[in-house]
């Protein structure tokens, strides 16, 4: 049967909104036209996306949403509060609101983000947007790579604030409250005298490391007759149960308790992953040796760096040595934009095994050489060369990472959601800098026109 079906003049997706013309011409428009949205939504899964996935926006709508986190700077609260006053910020995730539609949910840019580093893998995510971007870019052939730490948003960690939130979460939340539930009496403790004793030791503008040492004493003992008393109360009340985040909490504090134990006859080089936070378990000390700072808590990340395009190779809440990374990172690149014939990075990487690498695969280095001293100009300038690019622009990009696009602290909690914070961070400073780009070669060649 012939189908006498009029034949569309306009297809529905190849229409756009009037406002649509007044966007582009924008700075978050030029960064809209330099994301490949429908290759980025095949990371996401198409159907069944799962319970307590956000029903608001499809997989463009919440891609755009953490590219806006970055850009803006701005917390969940006020970018959803600007997203429903602001119609650029709407075109960008596809989602054109009404007149009489508000986004009330104040919550769903972190569900996002949950739902994101559950269902889509970063280095897919990153692979895609670094495949598209990669057709504008020049100097390929030239790979620079170093190691920097995002740092998570905790308070400074010492071992008394530590076993004392251990201490106030087992028996303000935990004892006192399942006393009220079940109608009994507290158990006898020092807790309250404790907690006088806490706050002279807080108000301390100087204080010892014999004093340090007594609070620990004192801490331990207490928290390990809190965890005492809280098994006690759960065992004659057997109908009372943890909640899973409560029983989380619960393995960590006892964790905690084993390894301050440990820390008071042992040295801390002997302990390994040390937990420095009750609400972020997974972070590590990472030592890092800076004059200013030598030990940072969060994400130690290596970065590569191709025309001014930071890739991120490996993320880890674990201290790794970076210098290991070197063949991975020549691999990586030369499966994504070809053969590797200049590297720069600093001492750490000037292993023999990195040396002989790169001279076996034939590539300049930015090492200082090695053996007698013989003058060689061009090779010396190129090094120099090198070295002050991977010194300046690469190192001057983790600043920009900080400072602009919301790395300074890592506000998520949970490490997939940290992971996912920062990737977005990196990439939309690429997308920053890709458009700036394209606007420069369009200005340039009307200039040369005319």
């Amino acid at each position: 049967m012939k189908d006498n079906k009029q034949k569309e003049l306009f297809q529905p997706q190849l229409y756009y909104h009037p406002k649509w013309y007044n966007f582009k011409e924008t700075d978050l428009g030029k960064i809209y036209q330099t994301i490949p949205w429908d290759q980025l939504a095949e990371c996401l899964p198409k159907e069944n996306r799962g319970p307590g996935a956000p029903r608001w926006f499809n997989a463009q709508g919440m891609f755009g949403l953490m590219f806006l986190k970055a850009y803006l700077h701005s917390s969940d609260e006020m970018l959803i509060r600007r997203f429903n006053t602001d119609w650029s910020l709407q075109i960008f995730c596809g989602k054109l609101l009404a007149d009489n539609e508000k986004i009330r949910d104040k919550a769903i840019v972190s569900r996002i983000r949950s739902y994101i580093g559950e269902q889509a893998d970063w280095q897919e995510v990153q692979a895609t947007l670094i495949d598209y971007w990669k057709r504008d870019m020049d100097q390929t052939h030239v790979l620079l790579m170093d190691a920097t730490c995002y740092e998570s948003f905790i308070r400074f960690p010492t071992d008394v604030k530590l076993l004392w939130e251990c201490c106030q979460w087992i028996f303000e939340k935990q004892i006192y409250k399942w006393c009220k539930v079940c109608d009994m009496a507290r158990p006898r403790s020092k807790y309250v005298d404790q907690k006088r004793r806490q706050g002279e030791y807080d108000r301390r503008r100087k204080k010892t490391y014999q004093q340090g040492q007594k609070r620990k004493r004192a801490l331990l003992y207490l928290l390990e007759k809190g965890l005492g008393q809280l098994q006690m109360i759960l065992d004659h009340h057997p109908d009372n149960e943890l909640n899973p985040m409560e029983r989380q909490y619960l393995r960590t504090i006892k964790k905690v308790l084993e390894q301050q134990t440990f820390l008071m006859t042992h040295p801390a080089k002997e302990l390994k992953d040390r937990i420095v936070s009750l609400s972020k378990p997974y972070i590590r000390p990472i030592v890092r040796g800076k004059e200013n700072k030598p030990v940072e808590f969060g994400m130690k990340v290596h970065m590569l760096q191709v025309d001014g395009l930071c890739m991120i190779d490996k993320m880890d809440f674990n201290a790794f040595n970076e210098s290991t990374r070197l063949k991975v990172s020549v691999l990586k690149h030369k499966s994504i934009f070809g053969q590797c014939h200049q590297v720069g990075a600093d001492k750490i990487y000037a292993t023999n095994a990195n040396r002989k690498y790169l001279t076996e695969k034939e590539i300049f280095h930015s090492f200082p050489r090695k053996g007698p001293k013989v003058e060689r100009p061009q090779e010396d300038k190129l090094r120099k060369i090198l070295g002050s690019v991977r010194a300046t622009v690469m190192e001057g990009s983790f600043g920009t990472h900080k400072q602009h696009y919301g790395l300074a602290r890592v506000k998520a909690k949970g490490e997939k959601r940290e992971l996912i914070w920062v990737l977005f961070g990196v990439m939309t400073s690429n997308a920053v800098l890709v458009s700036k780009r394209a606007r420069s070669d369009i200005a340039n060649s009307l200039q040369s026109a005319a």
